[in-house]
């Protein structure tokens, strides 16, 4: 409301408290694209002139911007009054259309492979009748790739013991479950890193390498992401930042490792198993 007093203009209290939290001005939105644009250029030059510097800064700039971004959200999360419970339900509603469109995401690489795979004959132009491509030796499904399998549904039975513990107010079970859950992500992506430094076959040449690594890749760069989302929340739990009734980020980080665990059954099943070829690679 407002009114007017020998002609200046007053605003009124309405008595109304608003549920929403609006977040101070900050930086690191458009610090955040330049260092996303700068990585992109640098990528390029990578490509064409064989130089890291520019992908180094870029990288490291990201990374910079990470940091004091989510630092900013930290002590806001703090601050009493300011993640209300309709905050707090925006920050679940936020984080579900992300996953969401991570799962879209990935929809595009399966779309992808299996456009090839059922229609072999469309392959660069060529007469190919078979999948994997003829000259194409695939991994053992029942390799690592298989032992990679069992760690993540292993990891996500951890984290969930660990959530399950929050639930409970027990904190060393929390710290347990989460230190279990990092170490099994590294392990997973120590495994996947031993697995391509032995692939039969390399990026490009043809469409089979392309759609593998940017399938498998691209999961791995997210169980990376997903790592250090635990690592932060791994070492919040053991600061007592978590309780029973306040803990989204932890379920955050729980719900995108969920998430990574179910894209991982999806690439084992039609990528390594089904797309398995007659003879695989030793």
């Amino acid at each position: 409301m407002s009114s007017e007093a020998h002609g200046v203009t007053t605003i009124e209290n309405s008595g109304l408290k608003n549920p929403y939290h609006l977040v101070d001005p900050s930086p690191w939105p458009i610090l955040g694209a330049l260092a996303g644009g700068l990585t992109v250029l640098g990528i390029v030059f990578e490509a064409h002139y064989h130089t890291w510097t520019l992908l180094i800064i870029g990288l490291l700039a990201v990374l910079a911007v990470m940091f004091f971004w989510w630092r900013d959200v930290l002590k806001e999360s703090h601050t009493p009054g300011l993640h209300t419970p309709v905050v707090r339900l925006g920050l679940r509603y936020g984080m579900m259309f992300f996953i969401t469109s991570e799962v879209m995401f990935f929809v595009a690489f399966f779309w992808a492979y299996f456009h090839y795979a059922l229609f072999p004959e469309h392959v660069l132009g060529a007469k190919v009748i078979s999948w994997p491509p003829e000259g194409i030796r695939t991994f053992d499904p029942f390799h690592i790739p298989f032992l990679n399998t069992m760690i993540l549904l292993l990891s996500g039975c951890t984290v969930t013991w660990a959530h399950h513990s929050l639930l409970e107010n027990d904190r060393k079970g929390l710290i347990q479950g989460l230190l279990l859950t990092v170490l099994l992500g590294m392990s997973f992506t120590g495994f996947q890193a031993l697995e391509y430094s032995h692939a039969p076959f390399h990026f490009g040449g043809s469409i089979y390498p392309s759609v593998f690594f940017l399938a498998t890749g691209f999961h791995g760069f997210h169980v990376i992401v997903g790592t250090i989302f635990l690592i932060v929340c791994l070492f919040r739990a053991i600061a007592g930042d978590f309780t029973p009734e306040r803990h989204f980020g932890f379920e955050a980080a729980a719900w995108y490792w969920h998430f990574v665990d179910v894209v991982w059954l999806f690439l084992f099943t039609c990528i390594y198993w089904w797309g398995a070829s007659p003879v695989p690679a030793a």
